[in-house]
C-alpha cells in the first residue's frame, strides 16, 4: 500500500487522486470541511423524516414503487432490503482497481454534502478502502442509469458486514469477518443511506479516467512506433515539418508530429525513399501517422473534459441542496460518460488498424524496401515474424467489434419508470478490453519495428540515437532481436509489458527530452 494520502473534500478529486486510491493504493482521509458538509446535510434529511408528507428516497419507495410511503418503523428495513435487492450482478469479477475506483468516487460524492449521508458511513467506506477490503463486485448488473446499481451495491453490502470481499492478502472472505479483523464496525443505514451509496456513475467514470491514463502512455507510445517503423521503410520525415502541421491546426496532429520528429532526430535511415525503388511519397499508415494518432489525442482530450466535469458531480436522486430542499432529478444517467467511452474505443480501433498496417508493410518483401521476407533469417527455413502479425491482426479485427457503441443502445427496466438507460457500464467494460488488446498491437509494432531497424543497422545504415535507446531497453527487457526462429510469444509477452508500463517512453525520453 501506498503511504500517499488523498483528502477528500467537499469538491477538488482530481483524475490523478482516482489512480492513486484504485492503483496504488493511496490512503484516504475526510477534510473536516467534508465531515461538517456530512452533517449538515444529515440534519436536513432528518428534519424531512420526520415529517408527516413524503419525501422520494427518504420515506418512500424506489423507482417504480416510489409510490408507497414508508412509516418510520421501517425505513432503516427498507434501506437494507434496496442494498440486499440491488446486489444482483453476475458473472466473472471486476478488477480490484475498478472497484477501488468505484468506491473511492462514491465516497468523493457523498462527501459533497448533497447525499444527506451521516459522516460515519463515509469513514466507514474511508476505512474500507484503506484497509484493503474489496468487495467481490460482478460484470453484468448496471444499465448505466440510476447509477451503477448493482455494483455499488455490492460495494455497500460489505459495508453492511454482508455479502463476500477480497481482503489485502487476496482472499475472498465473508466481508463481516474481514471488517472485524480489522476493527471495522458495520454500518446501520438509515433514512436515505442505502440509495445515496448505489446512486452514481461511479463505475463508469473510474474505467474512464483509468482508460485515460492508459491511452496517453499508448499514444506516446504509437507515435514512438510510427516514427521506428518509418524509419525502418527508410521513408521521409519531411512530412513531419512543423509548417506542414501548422496550416492544418489540430493540436494533437503537431504533437504527434513533433514526437515522432524528436525521435527521429539525427537518424541515417531516413530520406532513402529516392534511392534504389524510387517513391514519391510514403503510404498512408506511414505518412499520416500524425493525423491519425493527432486525431485520436484530440479525442481524449475532450472525454478528459468530460471526466473533468463528472469529478467535479455530486451525482445521487434526490439530492440535498444547499437551500435545505431535497429535489428528486435524473443526474445520474451515465449518457456523458458513456459517449465519450464509446468515442474512445473507436479511436483506439483505428489506431489499432494503422500500428497493424505498419506491421504488415515491414513484414512483406514487395512493399518493405529492401528488407527480408517477414524479417526472417532464413526466409524459408524460418518464418520470422510471419504469425506475429496473424496475433497482431486477430486483436486488431476484435478492436473493431469493441468500436461498436454501447451507448447507441437502450433496453427499458424498472416497470418502464426507467425506459432509457445509458449502457455506459457495458461501454466502460469494451474500452477496458480494447485498452488491454491496444497495448499488445503496440508492442507487436515495436517489436518488429525495432527488429527492422537493427537489420538496417546491419547493412551499414546508423538509426536515430532515440531508436537506438529504444532497441536496446527493449532487447534489455527480455525481447530479443533478429536471429533463427525461436519460441516467439516470450518475446512478445516482454514487449507488451515494456509498453504497458510506460518503459518505451521513459527509454526515449532521456535523448528526446520530454514528449507529449
Amino acid at each position: 500500500m501506498d503511504m500517499h494520502t488523498v483528502v477528500v473534500g467537499t469538491s477538488g478529486t482530481t483524475a490523478d487522486d482516482v489512480v492513486a486510491v484504485a492503483r496504488h493504493g493511496a490512503r484516504v482521509e475526510l477534510s473536516t470541511a467534508a465531515v461538517d458538509a456530512l452533517a449538515a446535510s444529515r440534519l436536513i434529511v432528518d428534519a424531512l423524516a420526520a415529517k408527516p408528507e413524503p419525501v422520494y428516497g427518504v420515506s418512500t419507495g424506489f423507482g417504480a414503487l416510489a409510490s408507497r410511503h414508508i412509516s418510520t418503523e421501517l425505513r432503516a428495513q427498507l434501506q437494507r432490503n434496496i442494498v440486499r435487492s440491488h446486489a444482483a450482478g453476475m458473472g466473472p469479477r471486476v478488477e480490484r482497481e475498478v472497484v477501488r475506483a468505484l468506491m473511492f468516487l462514491r465516497l468523493k460524492t457523498v462527501a459533497s454534502g448533497h447525499t444527506g449521508v451521516r459522516p460515519e458511513v463515509a469513514q466507514t467506506m474511508a476505512d474500507v478502502l484503506n484497509a484493503g477490503i474489496t468487495p467481490v463486485v460482478h460484470e453484468y448488473g448496471s444499465l448505466g442509469c440510476s447509477g451503477d446499481l448493482a455494483p455499488l451495491s455490492h460495494c455497500a453490502l460489505t459495508l453492511m458486514g454482508e455479502g463476500e470481499a477480497e481482503g489485502p492478502d487476496g482472499t475472498v472472505r465473508p466481508a463481516g469477518e474481514l471488517l472485524a479483523a480489522h476493527g471495522i464496525t458495520p454500518v446501520e443505514l438509515r433514512e436515505k443511506e442505502g440509495l445515496a451509496l448505489l446512486n452514481g456513475t461511479d463505475g463508469m467514470l473510474g474505467m474512464l479516467v483509468m482508460a485515460l491514463a492508459d491511452l496517453r502512455n499508448l499514444y506516446t507510445s504509437a507515435d514512438i512506433t510510427a516514427a521506428l517503423s518509418l524509419e525502418a521503410l527508410l521513408g521521409t520525415e519531411k512530412v513531419l515539418a512543423p509548417e506542414l502541421h501548422a496550416i492544418r491546426p489540430h493540436p494533437g496532429q503537431g504533437v504527434s508530429a513533433d514526437n515522432m520528429l524528436r525521435v527521429l532526430a539525427g537518424s541515417g535511415l531516413t530520406g532513402h525513399h529516392q534511392d534504389d525503388a524510387p517513391r514519391v511519397q510514403d503510404a498512408y499508415s506511414v505518412r499520416c501517422a500524425p493525423q491519425v494518432n493527432g486525431a485520436g489525442r484530440d479525442t481524449l482530450d475532450y472525454a478528459a473534459v468530460v471526466a473533468g466535469r463528472e469529478l467535479a458531480s455530486s451525482v445521487d436522486n434526490p439530492v440535498v441542496l444547499p437551500d435545505g430542499r431535497v429535489e428528486s432529478n435524473g443526474n445520474f444517467h451515465g449518457a456523458p460518460v458513456a459517449y465519450v467511452l464509446d468515442f474512445l474505443a473507436i479511436v483506439a480501433a483505428d489506431l489499432a488498424s494503422i500500428c497493424e498496417r505498419r506491421t504488415d508493410r515491414l513484414l512483406d518483401k514487395h512493399r518493405s524496401h529492401g528488407l527480408p521476407p517477414f524479417l526472417a533469417d532464413d526466409a524459408g527455413v524460418d518464418s520470422g515474424l510471419m504469425i506475429a502479425q496473424y496475433t497482431q491482426a486477430a486483436l486488431v479485427s476484435e478492436m473493431k467489434r469493441l468500436a461498436v457503441p454501447a451507448s447507441a443502445d437502450s433496453i427499458p427496466s424498472s416497470a418502464m419508470q426507467e425506459d432509457h438507460v445509458s449502457m455506459g457500464w457495458s461501454a466502460a467494460r469494451k474500452l477496458r478490453t480494447a485498452v488491454d488488446n491496444l497495448t499488445r498491437i503496440v508492442a507487436v509494432e515495436l517489436y518488429a519495428a525495432t527488429r527492422a531497424v537493427e537489420l538496417r543497422a546491419a547493412e551499414g545504415l546508423v538509426p536515430a540515437p532515440a531508436s537506438q535507446a529504444a532497441v536496446a531497453a527493449l532487447r534489455a527487457a527480455g525481447a530479443e532481436g533478429p536471429g533463427p526462429d525461436r519460441f516467439l510469444a516470450p518475446d512478445l509477452a516482454a514487449a507488451d509489458a515494456f509498453v504497458r508500463e510506460g518503459r518505451l517512453v521513459a527509454a526515449v525520453e532521456p535523448v528526446t527530452g520530454p514528449l507529449a
